[in-house]
């Protein structure tokens, strides 16, 4: 069985074209009222703009993705991938994550587990043979715990 999904994260998008226009304004006011030999500090201040940018940019989405052989998970453009080999999974259910867990790519301590989500609080967690424990966003959690469990068995 394959599946293919790719869950936007408004809210990640919303506050990522907000810090854009800040961003521009902030630079446009600021090229304005600098004197020309201070070009070097924009350039550094436009560097770690854009690098915000790009951070933010990168988790706007999230692409889960089953084929033959793999559970694959993308954020945003492909920066951060993860893949799980099928043979890997013993188990796949659905669950809700708290509201504190957050958004994006996170480890907890305890209960000790990886959570990779771009918005909402559920998710499907999945159980791997050596133990490990992850939870992967969703916001169809039925269709892919469904495809999950069809394609380990």
């Amino acid at each position: 069985m394959t599946y293919k999904h790719t869950q936007i994260g408004y809210l990640i998008l919303a506050v990522t074209l907000v810090v854009l226009v800040l961003f521009a304004w902030a630079h446009i006011t600021a090229r304005a009222e600098t004197p020309s030999y201070y070009s070097g500090t924009n350039f550094a201040v436009t560097a770690i703009m854009a690098l915000i940018l790009f951070v933010l940019a990168s988790f706007v989405s999230l692409q889960v993705v089953i084929d033959e052989k793999y559970l694959r998970i993308k954020f945003g453009y492909g920066i951060y991938q993860k893949k799980f080999s099928l043979n890997d999974v013993m188990s796949a259910k659905i669950v809700r994550n708290h509201w504190y867990y957050g958004w994006g790519t996170r480890g907890w301590l305890w209960p000790k587990m990886c959570i990779y989500n771009v918005s909402g609080f559920d998710a499907v967690e999945i159980k791997l043979k050596n133990g490990k424990t992850y939870r992967i966003g969703t916001d169809e959690p039925k269709k892919l715990e469904a495809a999950i469990v069809h394609s380990i068995k």
